[in-house]
Order: structure tokens, then sequence, then C-alpha cells
């Protein structure tokens, strides 16, 4: 498959990269684009997706900026690792939990070569770990289909601060933590990436 790899090294501006993402979107659907994956950093905001609710923000004074992608709300920063796709499933079987699949393999099989155990759960989305007897979520998967091109993406939290969380329930869950890789062990950034390029599999 022909897909453009693109790595950004400053934090891109939220807004500016889902408008990206769309204009993708709107030149696959008339066979004018490639495939895209960009891996990247946010400065620091929150994000609801189109199942938020307003009980969700514990924190009222914080600014939301509302997403058409899947899901709730969730806080995007430094430290944190945002892979962002635009895919198009015409090109494959139009199967979107085979496509979710696909995604949460990826960071299950990156996780296991950093000697990290992960696991994903059918209902809640997301990938998973036991941290001493306590379920955490490291990574947050948040896709929107459209056309049949299935773009947004994933997060992995890396080395970010977890306060920005307790501002929020994350992705409407309440009974389970966030943790980061680095609060398990210390890992290099380009060898975490080069790895998730690796495992890359749609």
């Amino acid at each position: 498959m022909d897909i453009e790899i693109k790595k950004s090294i400053k934090p891109v501006n939220y807004k500016m990269a889902i408008d990206l993402l769309e204009k993708r979107v709107e030149n696959i659907a008339i066979d004018n684009g490639k495939e895209l994956i960009w891996f990247l950093e946010h400065k620091s905001i929150f994000t609801a997706g189109t199942s938020y609710k307003e009980k969700e923000i514990i924190d009222k004074s914080i600014k939301i900026f509302k997403s058409n992608r899947g899901g709730k709300i969730t806080w995007h920063g430094p430290g944190q690792i945002i892979c962002y796709v635009v895919i198009d499933l015409k090109k494959r079987k139009k199967d979107i939990r085979k496509f979710i699949l696909a995604i949460e393999k990826t960071i299950i099989n990156t996780l296991e070569e950093l000697n990290i155990k992960s696991f994903n759960d059918r209902n809640n989305v997301g990938i998973w770990i036991n941290d001493n007897n306590e379920i955490k979520k490291i990574a947050a998967i948040g896709i929107r289909v459209k056309k049949w091109i299935a773009f947004h993406g994933f997060s992995i939290n890396y080395s970010n601060s977890l306060d920005e969380y307790k501002k929020i329930i994350p992705c409407g869950i309440n009974d389970r933590g966030i943790i980061s890789i680095n609060r398990i062990k210390k890992v290099n950034k380009k060898d975490l990436l080069k790895k998730l390029e690796k495992n890359l599999d749609y």
C-alpha cells in the first residue's frame, strides 16, 4: 500500500492537525491523495468526542475542543505520542472492527517488545495494563469513518504528566486509572516510535 509516513518533531496545533486529516480524507475520496500515518505531539488540550457528556468535566474552568472523532473526553499534551491515520477501508475489507483490532494489536505488540504486558477490553476501548492489581489505561483509541475512510487514530501515554486527567473523567470511565510508559520503565522515545512504526499493520 502507498502510505505516507509523516513525523512531526515540534508540537502540532490540534485544530490544524484535524483540518489536515479532513482535507486528506476528501482528497482520498476523490482518488487524489495518499493514505497517511502521522506521528506527533500536541500542546496541552482537552478534546471531546461525539459521545461525551457535560458531567464528565470535573473542572468546569477548562476549555474543551469539540472534535468529530468517536469517543468521549480526553487530554492530549507534551509527552504523549499521537498517531493519526487516514486509511481507505475500501482498499481493504470494509470492516471497522477489524481495523480497530489492527490498531490494538499494533500497540499491544509494541508494548510487549518493551516487556510491558497490556491488553484490550471489549467493553472499554483502549489498551490497558494491570498495575499492582489496578487496571489502568495506557493508550486511547478514537476513530471516525467517513465514506469508508477511517481517520483520527490513537494516543499512547509515554512521559506525560497525569495531573490533567484529574480535571475530567477520561473517556467516561471513572473506576479505572491512567498510567504512562515511563511510570513503569524508562524507554527511549525514538526506540518506541521505531517499534510502533514497525508494528503498524493496516
